[in-house]
């Protein structure tokens, strides 16, 4: 008898044991860029190879007389990614040749870093200087990487995949104190002056109050759209007011009627 049972316990093991390895493992993700088979599929329908050349751009040319940058290669994919004429954007040269440290080095297109680097010298860095602060760095929280917009998986690519976009925190001056574009608690007047500048500059300006993903930085970029139509959304807020919390008087004593 002992032997049957035996038996019986072996033979539902093994079955389990079967069912077990019956169950299909989870399909391996796909990969997110297939590597392309030929360097025409890599570069993009937009490559032209009557352009490339080592002589740099009149972009390039113009933006190395205010900035220190280091050119880039084409950047290529995955996908839609990438861009011409790309460079490292170091530091923004000021008319004295002071440096202002971006940091980290942003990778833009040229056109985009020579924008970035006109704000910074002829907006920023002036009105700064007229409260008395000098601008030493300015910190980039985000610039090229190749994501759809405001990091949604299928999104629509962003800016940012072309080099074409850069997000920038806050500025850093040189008796220590930091500069944030959001920060309620900076002069207000400032924070309006840069808007206003930064507006005119770029077609795409996102701050608070955009769309609840800019609320500690500020987006800028040079999208092109139809009709020349720009977007500037950043709320230049003030801190909440606190108010008082009243304390109600007790409630008056009930007059006490004269003896008669």
């Amino acid at each position: 008898m002992r032997w049957l049972v035996a038996i019986l316990w072996l033979a539902g093991a093994i079955g389990g044991l079967a069912a077990a390895e019956d169950v299909p493992l989870p399909r391996p993700r796909p990969p997110v860029w297939v590597e392309p088979l030929t360097f025409r599929e890599a570069a993009g329908p937009d490559f032209n190879s009557a352009e490339v050349t080592s002589q740099p751009s009149e972009c390039r040319l113009r933006l190395e007389q205010v900035a220190a940058v280091e050119p880039m290669p084409r950047l290529i994919g995955p996908g839609a990614c990438g861009g011409r004429d790309m460079v490292r954007l170091d530091a923004v040269l000021l008319a004295d040749r002071t440096r202002i440290e971006v940091k980290p080095s942003p990778v833009l297109r040229c056109e985009m870093a020579e924008s970035l680097a006109a704000w910074i010298r002829d907006e920023a860095a002036p009105r700064l200087s007229a409260i008395g602060a000098v601008l030493r760095s300015i910190d980039n929280y985000d610039d090229f990487e190749c994501r759809g917009r405001n990091r949604v998986f299928g999104a629509k690519i962003s800016e940012h995949g072309m080099g074409n976009a850069v997000d920038v925190r806050s500025f850093s001056l040189a008796d220590g104190r930091v500069v944030g574009l959001t920060d309620m608690t900076v002069a207000k007047d400032l924070r309006v002056a840069l808007r206003a500048s930064a507006c005119q500059r770029f077609t795409t300006v996102l701050g608070p109050g955009a769309d609840g993903h800019h609320e500690g930085h500020i987006h800028l970029d040079l999208a092109e759209r139809r009709q020349g139509y720009r977007i500037c959304a950043w709320d230049v807020r003030e801190p909440p007011v606190e108010v008082a919390e009243v304390v109600p008087l007790p409630t008056p004593r009930p007059a006490i009627a004269a003896a008669r």
